[in-house]
């Protein structure tokens, strides 16, 4: 019996193919990560259907949105709404927290990171969601605690929950600072910016030691990232992007049944 060949055309129709569905997704968990957090929600059930094996996953996203979320901060450091003044400690204990986790995750076998992904991911996408109520029953007050063992203890408990896993991270450090610190909701969400960022260098660096990133492929998914994340931190800036939540839901459930269809077919 012969053995079946594929044409070299159809192959490279079905990289092209996906390679483009990456860099859609970039720009929208761009856009969606600015305002709302959540990049990885988006991004690493992509990867995963495009048949990237799960340590890839997580490393490729840490690529993709470290970069990106540069232009988010420039954004945001124009409007003078970082407080510089808990930024030092939170930046050492979410690079060190961030750095721990990646190391954790990288030693599990591939079918148990695969069921941490499945497990995560709704907690990702619920603490993404109602980050709004959260908020709202926690006013604000005028007085922003800026306690150094505070910063430092929430930065390193989110930073490990950022390398071990991601999803969600933003909108957790955004709740964190808000109740914990007492930030005004756009300083927390631009200082969140800050830390989210460190906490993706710390995890960045593990997974690149490990060899777990594709840069090739990178680059253009990173280049959206950057559109993506430019274009909804503006969009932060003047509104409370409550339509990205909804846009999120649909997403992220879309792309969590297609995971598990994948599965178990």
């Amino acid at each position: 019996m012969n053995p079946t060949f594929i044409d070299g055309s159809i192959i490279a129709q079905y990289f092209y193919l996906g390679l483009l569905l990456l860099i859609i997704a970039s720009f929208v968990a761009g856009y969606i990560d600015a305002i709302a957090g959540g990049a990885g929600l988006i991004l690493i059930p992509s990867f995963l259907m495009v048949g990237l094996p799960p340590q890839l996953a997580l490393g490729q996203e840490k690529l993709v949105s470290t970069i990106g979320t540069i232009a988010a901060i420039k954004n945001f450091m124009k409007s003078s709404a970082i407080i510089w003044q808990i930024v030092p400690v939170g930046i050492i204990s979410a690079l060190l927290g961030a750095y721990l986790g990646a190391e954790a995750i990288l030693i599990l076998p591939t079918h148990v990171i695969n069921y941490i992904i499945f497990a995560l991911l709704p907690l990702g996408l619920l603490a993404t969601l109602f980050k709004g109520k959260l908020l709202a029953k926690n006013p604000s007050g005028t007085e922003i605690k800026k306690s150094a063992l505070a910063v430092f203890i929430t930065c390193l408990i989110v930073g490990f929950y950022d390398g071990f896993f991601g999803p969600g991270t933003g909108s957790i450090f955004i709740i964190a600072l808000f109740i914990i610190n007492k930030l005004p909701l756009l300083q927390a969400s631009a200082t969140s910016k800050i830390f989210n960022f460190a906490s993706n260098i710390g995890a960045f660096v593990s997974f690149l030691i490990a060899g777990k990133m594709a840069f090739l492929i990178g680059i253009p998914m990173i280049i959206a990232n950057l559109l993506g994340n430019h274009f909804g931190s503006l969009h932060a800036i003047h509104s409370n992007g409550e339509i990205i939540k909804k846009v999120l839901v649909i997403t992220v459930g879309l792309l969590m049944l297609s995971l598990a269809y994948k599965a178990l077919s």
